[in-house]
């Protein structure tokens, strides 16, 4: 657990959780904690038993928005793609009036990002603090949705030039994967929604009009996953039919070189026939020459015709 004090975007370490307790003169506490620092901070802080036991959960969260006596409630899901998996990582907020406190189970990339960010804007206040925490999580989810999209291109791209049996689990598995992250995206919206709506103490007013660009971004990222899932559909018709012209591909060449070797066999067939003579040719000198020579003709020739109707 690492404890600072933010005044103007400005870092000052805080080695006794316990003078957190009190408002300080300027600037607000951050509190950046895992699961099991609850045990002190709950009694601390006075958090409701509810929101811990959410935090403690080992079941996947869902975003939501608490609002209790003495603080907010916040979950979000921070997004991770790294080209193979999507991951989303339980990020818990608890804001109060000179104090904000994360908690989470693995590393996330926005708190690491938010720091140079606070420092910049000379954050001051808890709410700010949530805000530009708020807004690095969906726009995450903006070059997330890029790096899909990328994805997608590619892998069509692949398919149109060399069909796989590989490309048809890639194909699923990133489609499911897009359903469960659409799931968790409405709730999320909803959530942004929430912090651009409605009045809360917590909040200053004059933010609000902030928090209402983001919801307009977490309504372009649902919108945008609705999109990706109609590219998966048509990425798998895509698919499909390639498979089906390549099966048609091969029978057709199948069906050339069968139709081509039906008069070799005509002649290998009648000259094979178990008489003395054979219509007087097999008398010929070099005739069994004669006949090759002819069978190679005959195949020469329906092949040429063949190449030249574009049926092989």
């Amino acid at each position: 657990m690492k404890t600072r004090l933010v005044q103007k975007g400005d870092f000052t370490m805080v080695e006794d959780i316990h003078d957190t307790l009190t408002p300080p003169e300027s600037g607000f506490y951050w509190i950046d904690a895992d699961v099991d620092d609850l045990v002190l901070l709950q009694p601390l802080f006075h958090l409701h038993d509810l929101a811990v036991e959410d935090c403690l959960s080992e079941e996947e969260q869902r975003p939501t928005l608490e609002i209790y006596d003495t603080h907010y409630f916040i979950v979000l899901n921070s997004i991770r793609f790294d080209d193979e998996e999507i991951f989303l990582r339980a990020l818990n907020i608890f804001l109060g009036k000179h104090y904000i406190i994360t908690v989470t189970r693995q590393k996330i990339q926005e708190l690491r990002a938010i720091k140079p960010q606070l420092w910049n804007e000379e954050v001051n206040s808890p709410d700010r603090f949530l805000y530009h925490l708020v807004d690095l999580v969906i726009d995450n989810y903006v070059s997330v949705g890029d790096r899909i999209e990328d994805k997608i291109e590619k892998l069509e791209e692949d398919i149109l030039m060399n069909t796989k049996k590989s490309h048809l689990n890639e194909i699923i598995g990133l489609r499911g994967e897009i359903l469960w992250l659409k799931k968790m995206l409405v709730p999320q919206r909803d959530v942004v929604a929430t912090l651009n709506r409605k009045e809360l103490r917590l909040i200053d007013n004059q933010l609000q009009k902030y928090f209402d660009d983001i919801h307009d971004n977490a309504v372009k990222i649902v919108d945008t996953f609705d999109t990706l899932r109609d590219l998966m559909g048509n990425l798998r018709e895509a698919y499909q039919a390639s498979v089906a012209n390549r099966a048609n591909e091969i029978m057709r060449i199948f069906t050339a070189l069968t139709t081509i070797f039906m008069p070799l066999t005509f002649v290998t067939g009648l000259f094979g026939m178990n008489f003395t003579n054979v219509l007087g040719i097999l008398e010929i000198p070099h005739a069994d020459i004669y006949i090759f020579g002819l069978m190679g003709i005959l195949g020469l020739c329906m092949f040429i015709l063949f190449r030249k109707k574009g049926w092989i």
